[in-house]
Parts: C-alpha cells; sequence; structure tokens
C-alpha cells in the first residue's frame, strides 16, 4: 500500500481533546478502509504565517498513513466536511520516517537551548567544574 504523511490544522477555539477526539475519528476512518496510520502526532498550537479564517494560531497534528488511495480520499472527504479543521495537506512519500519528527526535534532542541541558558544564568556552567 502507498504511504503518506498527513498534516491537518484544526481551529485554535478547539481544545486539545477534541483535536485527539478528531483524531481518533480520521484513524477510524482509515482503518475501516483497510489502511492504518503507524504514527500520530500532535505539534500543539503554533502560530500561523497569516491569518486563516479569522484564526492567527492553530492546532497542528501528523498522521503517518499507510492505506489505499481511497481510504485517503474518503479522509479528505471528511476533513472538508469539518468546520473546524483549517487547512490539511497530504504527501505521498516513499518511506515513512521512524522516531520523532522534525517538529518533534525542534522541541527537544529548544527545550535543551533553554536549559542550557537556564544553567547560564544561574551561574552553574559545568564548564566551571575542575578536575583534580
Amino acid at each position: 500500500m502507498p504511504l503518506y504523511e498527513h498534516v491537518f490544522l484544526a481551529r485554535q477555539d478547539v481544545t486539545a481533546q477534541q483535536v485527539d477526539e478528531m483524531t481518533a475519528r480520521f484513524r477510524g476512518v482509515i482503518e475501516g478502509l483497510g489502511g492504518k496510520i503507524t504514527k500520530s502526532e500532535y505539534w500543539g498550537v503554533k502560530s500561523l504565517t497569516y491569518r486563516m479564517r479569522k484564526n492567527r494560531k492553530a492546532h497542528f497534528t501528523l498522521l503517518n498513513v499507510d492505506a489505499p488511495p481511497p481510504a485517503i480520499s474518503e479522509l479528505e472527504r471528511q476533513l472538508r466536511l469539518n468546520e473546524d479543521i483549517l487547512r490539511y495537506i497530504t504527501v505521498r512519500v516513499d518511506e515513512l520516517e521512524e522516531g520523532p519528527s522534525a517538529m518533534m526535534r525542534k522541541a527537544d532542541r529548544d527545550r535543551d537551548r533553554d536549559e542550557r541558558r537556564r544553567r547560564d544564568r544561574d551561574g552553574r556552567d559545568d564548564a566551571e567544574v575542575v578536575e583534580e
């Protein structure tokens, strides 16, 4: 079966729990038509570059999908009907990325950078430790 990466943006007004429920509903659509979702990542609420339907922020979610084309068509039809979905994109790929996506790795990098800054600000830099 073909492999796809699918990202959808939900309105900022919905809660993270509602986004999880939408993801579960979309998973049911895919699995009902013979496909499977190998990975689902919630990227959180992020600012948009420009306003979409009066929204400045959106909930981002990534789905790695292994499904036949009719399942993707039905998924996209369901997304078009849902008023809480601002945008979506489905890209066919040769292979699905294992492990965390680039967005999740970026969050880890940012967290590490913040920890280093906090250590430097507190004056507890590891470079000051002298070995005897």
